[in-house]
């Protein structure tokens, strides 16, 4: 059976207080004390029964963690006794002293205060039963602040280790709300970077499926025209594997990312011509006075723009023309783009991954998104997002 560690140092710690007090209680009798000059009036010579008192008072102390009023009470009855019947105590007031101290460090406020009561009242019910009378009022004050000092230290523990134990839970939950947020910013990241990967690749290579589609319908009546097809092909390939090793990049740790800006709405004229090249007529509408836009709305405006021909380019269906239109408010900045096409049903083009991640995107920076079909005929992705102090 395994002995729990507190209970066997207390157990070791009556036994050698018990010791002591027995050996003082038999070698400090009132014969030795009258050789000293101290006054004996009353005192009764050390017996057997005196003993047993002596190692009943301190055999409590073996508790004085796991029940410390009980054990303290039950060191106070042979402790009365003892000065009742006229003995020595030797050194087991002592045990008393430990106790009311365990009392009042491994128990609450209102237990503790009924430990330094029942001292109190012990102590005086004693004096007053006991032959043996104090030579001054002094001697109980003394006693009564002894008492005091020994139930303060106590309580000044158990605050004390309160208040670690208060430090201790602080920051464990400050770890676990730190690994929270570690956990959050990972997840967002992570996000981030698929938005970021699905736009690139999906654009890129939507285009470089209908070049290739467009080459190969060429290719034996016009040599030519499906060479150019098949180099903006590869033109379009390396442009995708930039930004992807761009976006990739950051996650790698043996090698610093080629970090480069981010892609605006000052990359739309490029976006634009590069569908023209893929076989999708467009064009760029701008209105109002542009002017910088934060990092993020303007991210997310080109994605935008670009995740919209993408969709005209797949879905519209031969012969429509699309329109991107930027209109630069000092509040607001809209960005719309329209085709004309009859293609694939707007229920289709709306359940789209990149569409997805341009709610997403738009949801982010508190803007509005409309995604659907045209009154007259064709499709719209628009989103508009509010800016702050003309930002």
């Amino acid at each position: 059976m395994r002995i729990d560690r507190t209970t066997f140092h207390d157990t070791v710690l009556a036994g050698v207080v018990a010791a002591a007090s027995v050996a003082m209680f038999v070698f400090y009798g009132p014969s030795r004390l009258a050789a000293q000059g101290l006054a004996v009036d009353g005192m009764r010579a050390p017996d057997p029964l005196g003993g047993v008192l002596v190692v009943l008072a301190c055999v409590p102390l073996a508790a004085r963690r796991r029940w410390p009023l009980a054990a303290m009470c039950a060191e106070l009855v042979p402790e009365t006794l003892l000065g009742v019947l006229g003995y020595g105590t030797g050194i087991s007031g002592l045990a008393g002293l430990m106790l009311l101290y365990s009392v009042a460090s491994y128990r609450g406020l209102a237990m503790a205060l009924a430990g330094l009561l029942i001292s109190l009242v012990t102590y005086a019910l004693g004096t007053l039963a006991g032959p043996v009378r104090a030579t001054s009022w002094s001697e109980h004050v003394v006693v009564a602040v002894v008492l005091v000092a020994v139930w303060g230290a106590g309580r000044s523990l158990r605050l004390r280790r309160a208040y670690l134990d208060e430090l201790k839970d602080r920051a464990e939950r400050l770890e676990r709300a730190r690994a929270a947020d570690t956990r959050a910013a990972r997840a967002e990241e992570r996000s981030r970077i698929a938005r970021e990967l699905h736009d690139v690749v999906a654009h890129h290579v939507s285009v470089m499926t209908v070049q290739a589609a467009a080459a190969r319908r060429v290719l034996a009546s016009d040599p030519d025209l499906a060479r150019e097809a098949l180099s903006a092909i590869e033109h379009t390939g390396r442009m995708a594997m930039t930004e992807m090793r761009n976006i990739v990049g950051v996650l790698r740790t043996d090698a610093r990312a080629e970090l480069g800006p981010q892609p605006g709405v000052q990359d739309l004229p490029a976006l634009v011509e590069q569908m023209r090249e893929a076989g999708l007529p467009a064009r760029l509408v701008v209105e109002g006075e542009p002017r910088p836009l934060p990092a993020g709305i303007d991210l997310a405006a080109y994605r935008l723009a670009q995740e919209g021909l993408t969709n005209s380019l797949r879905h519209a269906g031969a012969g429509a023309k699309a329109v991107v239109t930027v209109r630069h408010d000092p509040r607001e900045l809209d960005v719309r783009v329209e085709d004309d096409g009859l293609g694939a049903a707007g229920v289709s083009r709306r359940s789209g991954h990149g569409l997805v991640g341009i709610r997403e995107r738009v949801a982010l920076y508190g803007g509005i998104l409309n995604i659907g079909p045209l009154p007259g005929g064709g499709f719209e992705v628009r989103a508009r997002f509010p800016l702050k102090d003309g930002q």
